[in-house]
């Protein structure tokens, strides 16, 4: 959004609590783009249309913004051909096919789903991205700047408090994903945002080791750069340290165990991130009848933050109101069906 603000000439400051881009859970994303599988609840389904295309505006434009576009593979047991219905962008493929497209993988299965048209992001990298080109169209970045409260004036809120002082805003725009909750404690809109976790593993294998995205049974995986590997895993519920190497040496032994070749694969960091998961879809939109205060909480964010951000800044510069966020608003504001 402060990207997307900028290059419109809009004034903006970014404040984040963290003292690096992505120290939150969007660094502990799997960072997978798709516009055809998954779950799109609500006016999630609204966006999914121009996500593919808003990533590639985003290569075009933006210095150090890359999507790998491998296309993926997906498969959930012996059944996955008959349960996967035939859609537009996805297709089946059989044996023969997988080990084509996944050469080191050991035992291919039966069946699988492709989606030649999927690619994924180094969530930290692209962060890193869009931070500096919006920095470089004159936004204001502050890291290490957390948000304490924010103020108002004859019931409007008129910016943000923080532990280095106040900052001023014409609109505060809400992007803190599970922490929109009690920073919107005061405002009219509900914004209930409950979170589920994320469990990411980043390891160093041999550069071309995994071809795809792959999502079986017992993990996901893919090349994030050359001779790196991110891979999610189920997690157990269990937050202690020792129980989070535990599974992060699982994810490794899975790994080692589907690919050949994978022998000198290593474990580099494994991150446990709390993703909001707002129940009917994004929750987007003014969060005050004055529009002094804008609230953006979204799943999948990475997937939906360029489609979402480029609607957004042209709802704030332009007071109108894009026909694709109608059902993302936020209960309690009386645009949201």
């Amino acid at each position: 959004m402060a990207y997307h603000l900028a290059c419109l000439g809009v004034r903006v400051t970014l404040l984040d609590r963290e003292a690096a881009p992505a120290a939150g859970v969007t660094g502990a994303s799997f960072a997978w783009i798709g516009g055809t599988a998954g779950d799109w609840p609500g006016g999630a389904e609204d966006l999914r249309g121009s996500v593919l295309a808003d990533h590639r505006r985003l290569e075009a434009g933006v210095p150090g913004y890359a999507v790998r576009w491998t296309g993926s593979l997906t498969w959930t047991g012996e059944r996955t051909a008959g349960d996967t219905p035939a859609v537009p962008g996805r297709h089946r493929v059989v044996r023969d096919d997988i080990a084509v497209l996944e050469p080191h993988l050991r035992n291919p299965p039966p069946h699988a789903v492709h989606t030649p048209g999927d690619g994924g992001l180094d969530p930290e990298a692209t962060t890193r991205a869009l931070i500096a080109a919006a920095r470089v169209r004159g936004a204001t970045v502050l890291l290490g700047t957390a948000v304490t409260a924010l103020e108002t004036a004859a019931g409007r809120v008129t910016g943000a408090r923080t532990a280095t002082g106040f900052h001023p805003a014409t609109t505060v725009v809400l992007a803190a994903g599970t922490g929109v909750t009690a920073l919107s404690a005061a405002l009219p809109a509900e914004v209930p945002v409950p979170e589920s976790p994320a469990f990411r593993v980043r390891v160093a294998a041999p550069p071309g080791l995994v071809k795809t995205i792959m999502a079986t049974p017992e993990f996901e995986v893919r090349e994030v750069t050359d001779g790196e590997l991110l891979m999610t895993i189920p997690y157990a519920g269990d937050s202690s340290p020792a129980a989070l190497a535990q599974t992060a040496e699982n994810a490794l032994r899975h790994l080692k165990d589907a690919f050949r070749g994978a022998d000198s694969c290593r474990l580099l960091d494994h991150r446990l991130g709390r993703r909001p998961m707002p129940p009917h879809g994004p929750l987007i939109g003014y969060a005050t009848p004055d529009r002094s205060a804008y609230v953006a909480v979204m799943h999948a964010a990475l997937t939906l933050a360029p489609t979402a951000g480029r609607l957004i800044a042209a709802e704030l510069t332009t007071g109108e109101a894009p026909p694709e966020l109608r059902r993302c608003r936020p209960p309690g504001t009386g645009g949201r069906d």
